[in-house]
């Protein structure tokens, strides 16, 4: 099988064990015009860039991610939707340090930036459920035979995350959007028993691509150039706080902990603390 065939099946394979993702326009952006789309295998967006404007930028205040009416009727909790926009926050805040110096929002800052989520499908927490107990039943079987057993997530129930955002000047020019909207799938997306699992662990997806937009001024969805892990990611991993006062508001990095929650499928609230204590 050629490499361009194999890629095709994967492709389809992935996409067939996957959310549909809602590429919604939210009205949160102070203009639509000029966004061209740009999907990948698992996401959907629409992009601009004024790359030479955004480049050009050092300082960046950000403002906590809101929750549009429609996101908000989507069953989740008050809580729940506050724990998965501020694990948007704090992922945002972490990669946008790679080049900008992250302030307080209504500071002043080359570039304001504000983020919305706009819909959010639930994850069915019986399906999950079900997925965790196969996949642990798939690891004891592997352990007790010597020989690996494949292991994925249950095709049903999965959750799915939308968003957008902007980046505006001092001047309140529009320099950079993203309307953003990705399913969970049943390879890379680990299954959590609680009604934000999915959404939660998507929160990251969305501030990365967003991130990358205003670190490289290019789309993130067709740049596939990989960003290593910095020193600071290393250390917030491990339990140090944040590079910038900016981001400690949205609590520390839940890390290591919440990747072994999530390889056994425990819900987000139980590893992510969320956002620091006034």
């Amino acid at each position: 099988m050629s490499v361009r065939a194999l890629i095709v099946v994967l492709a389809t394979t992935t996409l067939a064990g996957c959310a549909s993702a809602v590429l919604t326009e939210g009205g949160q952006l102070s203009s639509y015009n000029g966004l061209e789309t740009s999907n990948g295998v698992l996401t959907r967006a629409k992009v601009r860039v004024d790359k030479d404007a955004v480049l050009a930028a050092r300082t960046v205040a950000l403002a906590p991610t809101k929750v549009t009416a429609d996101a908000a009727a989507s069953g989740l909790t008050p809580q729940e939707l506050r724990l998965v926009g501020n694990a948007i926050d704090r992922a945002l805040c972490r990669d946008l340090g790679r080049r900008f110096v992250v302030v307080d929002s209504g500071q002043p800052a080359d570039l304001t930036l504000a983020v919305a989520i706009t819909h959010v499908d639930k994850t069915d927490t019986t399906a999950a459920g079900a997925s965790v107990v196969t996949g642990i039943g798939s690891r004891v079987a592997s352990a007790m035979t010597g020989a690996p057993v494949p292991s994925m997530r249950l095709p049903i129930g999965l959750g799915s995350l939308a968003g957008e955002a902007e980046a505006k000047t001092q001047a309140g020019t529009q320099v950079a959007a993203l309307v953003w909207a990705r399913g969970a799938d049943v390879f890379t997306t680990k299954a959590r028993v609680a009604s934000e699992g999915d959404a939660h662990q998507l929160a990251s997806e969305f501030a990365g691509d967003l991130a990358k937009l205003l670190v490289t001024g290019r789309d993130p969805i067709s740049d596939h150039t990989p960003a290593l892990p910095t020193t600071e990611r290393v250390g917030e991993y491990f339990g140090a706080e944040a590079k910038y006062a900016a981001c400690r508001r949205f609590g520390k990095d839940p890390g290591l902990g919440d990747t072994i929650g999530s390889a056994i499928g425990l819900p987000p609230a139980w590893t992510d603390k969320g956002p620091a204590e006034p």
